[in-house]
């Protein structure tokens, strides 16, 4: 099941649904870094291709920060 969160990003409100295993990573490299879920989020939207959607790009991240490892 997908848990979604709301941010405000670049001034507007957006919703981003995503599988609980990618939230947590997100949330243990928000931690890691000392910053809220919400800035690590902005930061990843701001450097984002801009046809590549933020879900996605979340998913990616949180590929890549190790939370693909068993």
């Amino acid at each position: 099941m997908l848990e979604k969160h709301s941010f405000s990003l670049s001034g507007h409100r957006t919703s981003v649904a995503l599988e609980p295993e990618f939230w947590a990573v997100l949330r243990a490299v928000a931690a890691r870094d000392g910053v809220p879920l919400s800035v690590l989020v902005a930061r990843l939207d701001a450097g984002r291709a801009p046809n590549q959607p933020l879900a996605s790009a979340l998913r990616v991240f949180a590929l890549r920060s190790g939370g693909g490892r068993p």
